[in-house]
């Protein structure tokens, strides 16, 4: 991981109405989905380069309509030292959502194994796989964009989605050679 005490960083302070909830969560959410570094109740924090400004202004919008009140200050390390403990702190949040898409490209082909076990050769279950697939595969975008310091779990992450992809190609092969073995194309095989 690449250290830069010259990173400016975007720290964002939301106080919200009490109720309703639904306000406070979709900030919440939104910030969140960014990959905004939560730093206390109502104040986050993410690294000042354009992949989280979008993000962050949608935030802004969300508490302004609510009849909150919003406090955005450009901030950096006092001293080298605080500058590098932020960049670690957002870096292992970033772990943390590596590990996650890990986690969910394990039931990925986990489900793949399933189908193939149970011989669920069907054009929908093909099209729920593929879906499936792409989630992964935005979600995988996401994330590296964010990772602006290059967490340690992103090649990994990398690895398996081209895994997730190599057994869906599998998968899918099996899907049309199961039909074109019934020589119907539809959904079920043999009527």
């Amino acid at each position: 991981m690449s250290r830069d005490s010259s990173m400016q960083w975007v720290v964002v302070i939301v106080r919200l109405p009490a109720q309703p909830s639904r306000h406070r969560v979709a900030v919440w959410r939104e910030l969140r989905k960014v990959g905004a570094l939560s730093l206390g109740q109502g104040v986050w924090a993410a690294p000042e380069v354009p992949v989280f400004a979008a993000g962050i202004q949608r935030a802004l919008e969300l508490a302004d309509r609510a009849q909150g009140e919003t406090i955005v200050l450009r901030a950096a390390g006092r001293e080298p030292d605080d500058a590098a403990r932020f960049q670690e702190m957002f870096t292992a949040a970033r772990e943390e959502d590596w590990a996650e898409f890990l986690a969910d490209c394990g039931k990925y082909t986990a489900e793949l194994d399933k189908e193939i076990r149970n011989a669920k050769f069907t054009l929908a279950e093909l099209e729920e796989e593929e879906q499936s697939l792409e989630r992964l595969r935005r979600w995988h975008r996401d994330l590296k964009a964010r990772d602006v310091f290059g967490a340690s779990g992103a090649p990994e992450a990398g690895e398996q989605l081209a895994e997730c992809v190599r057994r869906f190609e599998d998968y899918s092969d099996k899907v049309f050679a199961h039909l074109h073995a019934f020589g119907s194309g539809t959904e079920g095989g043999p009527a």
